[in-house]
């Protein structure tokens, strides 16, 4: 590409509210907030239905702003759009792939984060039945669940894992009272442990965890204080860290196209212990997940990776 010009950047949510608590909240707090008191302008978009998301990236682009972040894989369509129709301007997309040379696409091994968690809810569950709520059944939320179950089967081979999806729509992260219904379901069938990969909609599960006195797993953002008494830790991926850390190769001229995959190296991700969790994310189980961990990293452990809807079941 050429010079990188002077960054206009722009970041356009694929929900009405960042304020989810998980995925673009991260983004916001870690990334833009970041970049803002870096002392660089952002510009942001939340919108109010998934088809004002082209609308706002065509408009961005045609005003000059770059790079034009996508926060969640909903946005590809419309990244995919504007970065054929401007193509000597930068876009960045999380959590997709797009194979056009102005568009960053930042990954993160979503499978190895869910197989610790799989491993510490297995580690924590009585009654060896454990359940994970996905937003929608897509490839994305089935690399978490594959993961998960790996993970959990790894300490426990015979243990039972229940899993529900929230919707087929957009809504699917951003519904918490019908992931609070799923998550009761799952209760009522034995399920101890809960793992939540919805957005939103994942503080319907914990506090249907809360109120049976059972254990919940957070996804993205650190969520373990939502519910500090029954939060048994928080799968966290480090999106907001991710696009600083692009946007500041844009500014100093390192940026380029293609595909940024981050996984447990320098733990871009990682299972959360802080002051919320510690008497339940205890020294033993600690000391445990970081050995399967290092077996992970050292390749003695094989994480069978899906991104087909329907495997894992």
């Amino acid at each position: 590409m050429a010079e990188p010009l002077p960054a206009r950047v722009a970041v356009i949510y694929d929900g009405a509210s960042k304020f989810d608590q998980s995925f673009s909240q991260a983004v916001y707090v870690n990334g833009v907030l970041k970049l803002r008191a870096a002392g660089i302008a952002v510009k942001e978009f939340e919108p109010a239905r998934s088809a004002q998301i082209e609308q706002a990236v065509i408009k961005l682009a045609q005003r000059g702003y770059q790079p034009i972040i996508g926060v969640g894989f909903n946005t590809a369509p419309a990244i995919t759009k504007a970065a054929k129709l401007f193509p000597d301007q930068a876009f960045v997309v999380l959590d997709n792939v797009i194979d056009l040379p102005n568009v960053q696409s930042i990954i993160f091994d979503e499978a190895q984060g869910a197989y610790l968690a799989g491993a510490l809810a297995a580690m924590n569950s009585r009654s060896q039945i454990i359940g994970f709520v996905g937003g929608m059944d897509v490839g994305l939320i089935t690399k978490f669940s594959c993961g998960y179950v790996q993970g959990a089967r790894y300490v426990s081979p015979n243990i039972v894992v229940v899993k529900n999806y929230i919707s087929s729509t957009g809504n699917a992260w951003n519904d918490p009272s019908k992931a609070n219904e799923l998550a009761k379901s799952q209760i009522e069938r034995g399920a101890d442990v809960l793992f939540a990969a919805a957005g939103g909609s994942g503080r319907g599960v914990y506090l249907a965890a809360h109120e049976a006195n059972i254990l919940a797993i957070g996804v993205d953002s650190n969520q373990n204080a939502l519910q500090p008494q029954n939060m048994l830790t928080s799968m966290v991926k480090k999106v907001g860290q991710a696009v600083f850390a692009s946007i500041t190769s844009y500014i100093n001229g390192n940026w380029a196209g293609g595909v940024i995959n981050y996984n447990m190296h320098d733990n871009w991700v990682e299972l959360v212990r802080d002051q919320h969790n510690r008497q339940l994310y205890t020294d033993l189980h600690y000391s445990k997940i970081m050995q399967i961990k290092h077996q992970l990293l050292s390749g003695k452990i094989k994480i069978e990776h899906h991104t087909v809807v329907g495997a894992c079941r």
